[in-house]
């Protein structure tokens, strides 16, 4: 394919955190740059890789006229992003992981939906690519259509149809900057951000096409779970609740939320369970399912702030010393 010939405003901004994913990288670059829609440029933040990651950027840097690297020291996922859309220039963002690929018509299709309908959000479906068996499996729990904000928000969080991922979706980058809305430094950052960008969205477009492959590996925040991200995942949680109060409609969405709840109360209590197997020693085990319940429990109280979560309750799910890990936000 020839090089692309760049244009002043491209119609889309790609943003791709890089981190130690030599084996990926090159893969997730070369299925963006034959993609059918062309109008679009990469920014791609080296976020401190000690492998060869930088150097697979730097070749399609030189290749590309439309693509850009970012070398910048190790400052996790949600600063590369936040990195990268200061210096985007498209109308719209789409983030895609650098380990992860994508079809041929991905922009395309998300373009496509969210212009035709005139929407601040297109969402697309994925395949779960398990890495060491190369095998696909398509996310089962699919819808299709335009929502207004209340449905599309109600969707969102329950977690099912529409999930709290950034990397499925292209967005008006007009919803970032004018409600200077950036990453927050922790894991399970999506969920925090998903829903402040959903919140102030007037129209969301679902496709009903899988078009974007997630790698699910060893590396990945779920594989590596440890007690500062089971943390991390009920802050998220209570995050969610801070948007929809300070938005003045938390009550409209109360029922919605308390699904929310349930399904990170579940998803801690098994990763509670699988911290303390990994490492084989049940010491402590009770107490902390029952700080991740007390926890939860909090999030969908009255009265409710997130001062308070972070005051009284900053030890939801900790392990004992033995059991903990050196935290990670990627």
């Amino acid at each position: 394919m020839p090089d692309q010939i760049v244009t002043k405003d491209p119609k889309i901004s790609i943003i791709i955190p890089v981190y130690n994913v030599e084996p990926f990288v090159g893969k997730c670059l070369s299925t963006l740059v034959h993609q059918t829609f062309q109008d679009f440029e990469i920014i791609a933040v080296n976020d401190g890789s000690k492998d060869g990651s930088l150097e697979i950027l730097r070749y399609f840097e030189r290749k590309y006229s439309h693509i850009t690297v970012i070398d910048q020291p190790n400052a996790g996922m949600s600063m590369a992003r936040n990195r990268g859309m200061e210096q985007a220039r498209g109308e719209y963002l789409c983030f895609v992981d650098s380990d992860d690929y994508v079809s041929p018509y991905f922009l395309e299709e998300l373009y496509r939906a969210v212009t035709t309908y005139q929407a601040d959000i297109a969402c697309c479906y994925y395949y779960y690519h398990f890495v060491r068996s190369d095998v696909l499996y398509k996310y089962p729990f699919r819808c299709h259509g335009v929502f207004d904000r209340d449905t599309a928000m109600n969707k969102l969080l329950h977690d099912t149809q529409i999930q709290s991922l950034v990397w499925n979706k292209i967005y008006k980058r007009s919803l970032f900057t004018e409600h200077g809305i950036t990453f927050p430094t922790m894991a399970f950052e999506d969920l925090a951000t998903a829903n402040r960008l959903f919140s102030h969205a007037n129209k969301v477009v679902v496709i009903d096409k899988a078009l974007y492959y997630y790698s699910q590996q060893s590396t990945s925040t779920l594989a590596t779970i440890n007690a500062d991200k089971i943390n991390d995942f009920i802050y998220a949680t209570a995050m969610v609740r801070s948007t929809l109060e300070h938005s003045g409609v938390y009550r409209d969405y109360e029922k919605a939320y308390r699904a929310l709840c349930r399904k990170t109360c579940m998803c801690c209590v098994y990763y509670v369970l699988k911290m303390h197997l990994r490492e084989k020693k049940g010491a402590n085990c009770l107490s902390n399912l029952k700080r991740v319940h007390r926890g939860i429990r909090y999030c969908s109280s009255k009265p409710f702030t997130l001062e308070n979560l972070r005051r009284h309750m900053p030890d939801v799910a900790v392990c004992p010393p033995a059991l903990k890990k050196n935290y990670s936000t990627r």
